[in-house]
């Protein structure tokens, strides 16, 4: 029985399940929903209907990636409840109101729009229906700045008190929305949201280019990915770059988990490939750079870099190998796609860009390499924070509800099989969507089932005509 896990160990578990699955999804319709704004506002500027048959395109992606998004996080508000109650009780009078701004400024202002948004293109006029793009993209956005600033206070805390039973309290608001990281993680994570969707998008447009190179929708598409790809891919690199100084500066122990670093030293090598090992507390090194870590770290050649033993080892992340490796990959995703951009803007110099099928399969490659990025990103981020929740100030093995681990497992038994079971099958229908390419005429979500209002039976009569305000 003592190998079995504990309840401890399966509710964190069942979270990292759920906050993974959940964020593909916002990851990408952040994007998404700036990418439809930017296609409208081009098709009303310009009059060119190419533009119109994509937003018609992508938005029958967006409406479904949306719900799955929405149904997804309402889950994790209840497991927190369930699963996390002593957190909940101790966090809740920061991070309740936090969550509260993002239902009432960025949920309900998505929900009133984005009807108009998915059905409304023919029913009301063109600038309100582009305005109700806009509010809806503008929604997203607002509710990744809430949402992060939340997760951003369990990383670097400010603005509180701690009460005598541990209840933290809010002393100044301002200090705890706009926390030390929060900045930075907010511009790292949107910009990784608008790569996430540039590649998905770039990867529909080189699947359907490697079908019909004439294909003037697909060709749209793709040019629009990879100008995203090009411009962004590099400045998130930079932002990256910021985000790591500043956590060094407050999380220096994630930093040394990250690094594979076991010793405080100077002119540290960068560890490009090895295995840390927890019990001997010493990283196999396969490859490194001489000097490189503390360079990025620190700018300095011979710059100090903290260890993982200047804490004791209850004070150390938990998985370091976790942490270790999930920087590496979000690392080499990152460089991927800066290079992919890159070539990108070789190719379009010389007028070869749709032309090349090595770079065009290079990019069906690519499409799923932002998802992956964000939660090697994510896994970095909170396997890093432990083991608190709150750094420093509340760990996550006092933060549990008193639930056994049968009760546990069974809830999270269920998620599994539910969640592949419906996700599974909404995914399944996004790649159906994927497979069909754009071309003109393209038809945007059903419009023409009938309206019905009140204590009326629907009828032929009742069809929505298409000139109908």
């Amino acid at each position: 029985m003592e190998m079995l896990p504990s309840a401890l160990d399966l509710a964190r578990f069942q979270f990292a399940f759920t906050i993974t699955f959940h964020f593909l999804f916002p990851a990408f319709t952040i994007g998404l929903a700036s990418f439809l704004a930017v296609l409208e506002g081009l098709w009303l500027y310009t009059g060119r209907s190419a533009y119109l048959d994509l937003f018609k395109y992508w938005l029958k992606v967006f409406a479904i990636a949306f719900a799955m998004g929405v149904v997804s996080g309402v889950v994790m508000s209840y497991q927190i409840g369930t699963n996390w109650s002593v957190f909940a009780d101790r966090t809740g009078n920061v991070l309740g109101p936090v969550m509260g701004y993002e239902v009432l400024t960025a949920f309900f202002l998505e929900a009133g729009f984005l009807g108009i948004m998915l059905f409304g293109l023919e029913r009301v006029g063109r600038k309100l229906h582009f305005t109700a793009t806009l509010l809806v993209a503008v929604g997203t956005l607002i509710s990744a700045f809430w949402i992060l600033s939340a997760n951003s206070w369990m990383h670097t805390p400010a603005g509180y008190s701690l009460l005598p039973d541990g209840r933290f309290m809010p002393e100044d608001w301002w200090a705890i929305i706009f926390n030390p990281s929060f900045p930075y993680r907010l511009v790292h994570t949107v910009t990784g949201a608008y790569l996430t969707t540039a590649f998905i998008v770039g990867a529909v447009g080189a699947w359907h280019l490697l079908r019909d190179r004439a294909n003037e929708r697909a060709r749209i598409m793709f040019s629009m990915a990879m100008w995203m790809a090009a411009i962004v891919a590099p400045l998130q690199i930079v932002i990256g770059d910021m985000h790591g100084l500043n956590t060094l500066q407050h999380q220096p122990q994630k930093v040394a988990a990250m690094e594979g670093h076991w010793e405080r030293q100077r002119g540290a090598p960068l560890i490009l490939l090895g295995q840390p090992d927890m019990e001997r507390e010493e990283t196999r090194v396969w490859l490194e750079i001489p000097k490189l870590s503390a360079l990025i770290l620190t700018h300095e050649w011979n710059g100090e870099t903290p260890g993982l033993k200047d804490v004791p080892r209850e004070e150390r992340p938990t998985n370091v190998p976790l942490v270790f490796w999930a920087f590496r990959v979000m690392v080499a995703l990152g460089t991927a796609m800066a290079a992919l951009g890159l070539v990108s803007l070789w190719l379009r110099w010389r007028g070869r860009l749709y032309d090349s099928p090595l770079f065009l399969r290079a990019a069906v490659a690519m499409g799923p390499s932002g998802l992956v990025a964000v939660t090697a990103g994510w896994t970095t981020t909170e396997t890093g924070r432990q083991p608190y929740t709150v750094y420093g100030l509340l760990r996550t093995a006092d933060s549990v509800s008193p639930l056994a681990a049968p009760a546990v497992g069974a809830s999270l038994l269920a998620f599994i099989v539910v969640y592949f079971i419906v996700f599974g099958a909404g995914i399944w229908f996004l790649f159906r969507l994927f497979s069909h390419p754009p071309h003109p005429a393209e038809e945007g979500p059903r419009q023409d089932e009938p309206i019905r209002t009140a204590g009326t039976v629907p009828g032929g009569g009742q069809h929505a005509h298409p000139d109908r305000a």
